[in-house]
């Protein structure tokens, strides 16, 4: 008799924690610029998890969550370190690229999360292809007339960073986590702490003291873009299909193109309101599928 309100609830919040990485995640793009105004690249994503990942675990541990085993600990680094690695070099790539290109080819995230579940045994459903094709052909338009080969290191680093994050995202679901919320905060604790020490072992410094403006950004990109948006995604992973958990990599590029021409400048391309209609339609498939 409990089912159907306990549906509900599951419902609702795997709609809470899509609309979370839909617009949080989207904005984290012109974060990311803004805080490179400050911050080395090599710093960014390791400040960034550490913070988030250590607020997040003290805050559970104070109201009493248990630590999680040393397997749980061993796979949150592996995982978390993958993470951090596939951030860092969106970060890396977006020296060379406008905030609002580099979601766009970090869109082809479900693309590679299609492959590897593929490799896991796992292959999408015929609507799920369908819905990842119209998204992909919206991408492939909002990316209409920009060329890329003028940064070949900047494209480099945002296709491995999609690559990178869409393996780990399909593997995480394989491996022994940490329950709740303790598995975001472990995995980004974990993987942000080991980057920091090589960072920091590398001989990465800020030149000079960080203006506020730029530590604002990164105090948003751990505060909302990481314990928001990372716990967010972390429940999706293990709870909804995987082209559905990625599924926010084609909204994600029209909030960035959006907010990088109002608050950057950033040009914005008649193309734009061609492709918002296809990959609209391309979520909207994902969604409905299964």
């Amino acid at each position: 008799m409990y089912a159907p309100a306990a549906a509900g609830e599951r419902s609702a919040r795997v709609w809470a924690a899509l609309i979370a990485v839909y617009l949080i995640w989207g904005s984290t793009f012109l974060a990311i610029r803004v805080a490179l105004e400050g911050f080395p690249p090599l710093l960014v994503s390791p400040l960034r998890f550490t913070l988030a990942g250590g607020a997040l675990f003290l805050a559970l541990r104070a109201r009493g969550d248990s630590l999680p085993g040393r397997r749980e600990w061993l796979n949150s680094l592996i995982t978390g370190t993958i993470f951090c690695i596939a951030n860092g070099l969106l970060v890396i790539g977006e020296q060379w690229v406008s905030s609002g290109l580099a979601a766009v080819v970090i869109a082809s995230v479900p693309l590679w999360g299609a492959f590897f579940a593929g490799a896991f045994g796992r292959w999408p459903v015929r609507r799920e292809w369908a819905g990842l094709a119209i998204g992909f052909a919206g991408m492939i338009l909002l990316n209409a007339g920009t060329d890329l080969r003028a940064s070949p290191l900047g494209a480099l680093s945002l296709l491995a960073s999609a690559a990178l994050w869409a393996l780990s995202s399909i593997w995480s679901r394989r491996l022994l986590l940490p329950q709740g919320l303790m598995s975001p905060a472990a995995q980004m604790l974990s993987g942000g702490v080991l980057l920091l020490l090589l960072a920091l072992l590398g001989g990465e410094r800020p030149a000079q003291m960080p203006s506020p403006r730029a530590i604002y950004a990164l105090i948003y990109l751990a505060a909302a873009g990481s314990i928001v948006g990372y716990s967010a995604f972390s429940f999706l992973a293990r709870s909804v299909r995987p082209s559905l958990a990625l599924s926010y990599a084609y909204v994600n590029p029209l909030i960035a193109v959006a907010l990088g021409a109002l608050l950057a400048g950033e040009q914005v391309r008649p193309a734009t309101l061609g492709a918002l209609a296809l990959v609209l339609a391309g979520v909207s498939a994902i969604v409905r599928s299964g």
